[in-house]
């Protein structure tokens, strides 16, 4: 085991100056600061936690991170000694790190849960499991549409081949955090254990990172243990692209909901080694939830507030794609609105003693796609993202600003030449693209210029509605409410998106995305949907549920788009605000739900036409029939047995209105 110092208890960094930083990525010391930890002062849970994982992993020293603004400081001047990032010289302490082409995104066919049994992970569809590609390298796992699972004797073996001594040569750094306000009811604590200090500075971004965090963890080990490893030991024979190590042919994303556990191996990228985010705090955190009876969603949470002072809060669920950060940071364009951030991508909610559900965002920061933003689609992401923050596979130029598809045509116009995600010389008549489409920022969330005052609140916020949405280019309404909870579940659940397809499929497809939540269910769907209905219970105010389709194109979905979306939006979020007050005079009940009457839609000023307005609320009651039944083989196929009756009473119910309207 790695020695974390000569006596197995201090480690000191005194009064030792910037240039001493040690090219093997071990520890930039500080000048004027002394670094001090004592392994026998932390809870003894956590001592055996790094102990048992330092005997395999073997790292040649431990380093327990305190999160102090020095030792970020610190880790990244080593990096960017190491050339794993460079300073965006025009920027505000801005990094760019350049990743292996390799290494770019979250691998889902190599993301699982394991539990000894298997329903308790994925229900058993109907066709048998998706053929897995031997080039995996993960023995018998299962894969399905809601997941993939595989046993503890299959990881076991997984485990084995990749884990021993696979930090030799490297540092293990020691991540204390919580996701939520430290000591918050809802929030929860872990501890990441990695060799990536890329990893750690992100984290540092995204968590409440520090060694207060130690202080909620008794020596019983009531924190999530998190592991992980760019699966690249020292000394090494891989050829490392752009000093970014990584193992992508052993990638394994394995979560241990029995052991309160994630093991990463092989990827630095965010997703797959920022392990609070998907893996702890939707995937596990879904598990967790449903067992202490609360939710944790692929969710934003935003405050509005209208003319007259009166402030609400709203949860929304969207897939990829489907401008969730864009309404989180929405610009209003009706005077005498505002809207306030509380997060762009996770809720935690929990219904308190008086009945209402409270939801906080666990995370600190955001970690945003580049590609697409800008300062007309999301002008406050713009500002957000100006300083102290951390990009990743973005373009630059050369004198250190950041460059990405679709953020300002000016910049390129003339023929300027750009320093492509892949480090080559870019200018706007290159074929590939300047910025990966996955390309991402990390930045602080207090930096938001329109950061909720209550987004720090460990009760959380109350949350008055549920709003969930996808990409429909047909079809399916601007906006519609469901009857009742029990309904509103079943819209969540039968959520479907438009996707690029895989590159064997001409054009579009439409994908079935349950709540948002299909990359990240932690549990059995069936089951999934089951908790959800178990939460309306007497004496709850249960939020109204709605759902939403910005994406509506004219001529049956082969024309423009409908509706004019971005800030435009506040006007389809106001008669959700006077919906939660119980306004029945704007609203009227159809087969899907219960829509706005045709004069309820405030449109002053915009440029639409009656009939587009009409056309955008239209049901085709043929098209509606169809998705029914798509919606009815999707339960069938993947979730079976385990699907709840009452989510087959309400596709029947569905299916009743339909033919009688």
């Amino acid at each position: 085991m790695a020695s974390i110092s000569s006596d197995h208890q201090h480690r000191h960094y005194e009064n030792v100056t910037d240039e001493h930083v040690l090219d093997d990525d071990k520890l930039l010391k500080l000048r004027n600061a002394t670094y001090h930890s004592n392994l026998t002062k932390l809870p003894k849970s956590i001592q055996d936690y790094i102990e048992e994982k330092a005997k395999i992993c073997q790292p040649d020293a431990i380093h327990i991170c305190d999160g102090s603004i020095e030792e970020y400081r610190a880790f990244l001047q080593v990096l960017q000694k190491n050339k794993v990032i460079e300073k965006l010289e025009k920027m505000n302490n801005c990094w760019l790190a350049l990743t292996d082409p390799k290494d770019v995104a979250r691998v889902e066919s190599r993301t699982f849960i394991s539990t000894k049994n298997m329903l308790d992970t994925i229900p058993q569809p109907k066709s048998g499991f998706k053929q897995v590609d031997a080039s995996l390298n993960l023995r018998n796992l299962k894969c399905t549409a809601l997941g993939n699972w595989m046993s503890p004797e299959d990881l076991d073996y997984e485990l084995g081949r990749r884990l021993p001594g696979c930090m030799k040569g490297r540092t293990m750094y020691v991540v204390p955090y919580s996701m939520g306000p430290v000591g918050g009811p809802i929030s929860k604590i872990g501890v990441e254990l990695t060799d990536s200090l890329y990893v750690v500075c992100n984290m540092r971004i995204m968590t409440r990172m520090g060694i207060d965090v130690f202080e909620k963890i008794g020596d019983h080990g009531n924190f999530v243990k998190c592991l992980h490893t760019v699966g690249v030991p020292l000394p090494t024979q891989r050829t490392i692209v752009n000093n970014w190590p990584c193992n992508p042919e052993m990638t394994m994303i394995a979560h241990l909901p029995e052991k309160n556990e994630v093991i990463s191996f092989g990827s630095g990228y965010g997703g797959n080694s920022l392990l609070g985010k998907k893996c702890f705090a939707l995937r596990l955190g879904s598990i967790i939830a449903k067992r202490e009876g609360w939710l944790a969603e692929h969710m934003l949470i935003l405050g509005i507030t209208n003319p007259q002072g009166v402030k609400k809060y709203i949860a929304a669920a969207f897939p990829s794609a489907c401008g969730k950060t864009n309404l989180a940071m929405m610009t209003p364009t009706v005077p005498g609105w505002k809207i306030e951030c509380v997060g762009d991508d996770i809720a935690w909610m929990k219904f308190n003693e008086k009945g209402e559900l409270r939801a906080i965002n666990p995370e600190n920061g955001f970690f945003g796609v580049c590609p697409g933003t800008s300062n007309s689609t999301n002008p406050i992401a713009m500002k957000t993202i100006q300083k102290h923050t951390i990009f990743t596979n973005v373009a630059h130029t050369p004198d250190g600003e950041v460059y990405w598809e679709g953020m300002d045509d000016n910049m390129v116009a003339h023929g300027e030449h750009l320093i492509s995600w892949k480090g080559k010389d870019w200018t706007k008549e290159s074929k590939e693209p300047a910025a990966h489409p996955n390309s991402r920022f990390c930045a602080p969330a207090e930096q938001c210029p329109i950061i909720d005052p209550n987004w720090e609140s460990p009760e959380g916020v109350p949350i008055s509605a549920i709003v969930f949405g996808g990409r429909r280019p047909q079809g399916v309404p601007l906006i519609y409410e469901s009857f009742d909870w029990e309904h509103g579940v079943f819209v969540g659940a039968s959520i479907r998106s438009e996707a690029t397809a895989a590159a064997e499929h001409k054009g579009k497809v439409i994908m079935h995305d349950p709540f948002a939540m299909r990359p990240f269910f932690g549990y059995n769907f069936g089951e999934y949907c089951r908790h959800w209905l178990s939460l309306n219970k007497d004496g709850r105010k249960m939020p109204k549920i709605f759902n939403v389709n910005w994406f509506r194109k004219s001529n049956n979905g082969q024309g423009s788009f409908l509706w004019p979306g971005f800030g435009e939006n506040i006007r389809v979020l106001e008669w959700i605000f006077k919906r939660t007050d119980g306004d029945e005079s704007i609203a009227q009940k159809t087969p899907i739900g219960i829509l706005p009457t045709l004069d309820s839609l405030d449109t002053n000023g915009l440029d639409i036409t009656k009939e587009q307005i009409k056309e955008l609320f239209s049901l085709d009651k043929n098209f509606l029939l169809d998705e029914v039944q798509e919606i009815r083989k999707y339960f069938d196929e993947y979730v079976g047995e385990s699907t709840p009756s009452e989510i087959s009473m309400q596709i029947d119910q569905f299916n009743e209105r339909l033919k009688n309207y």
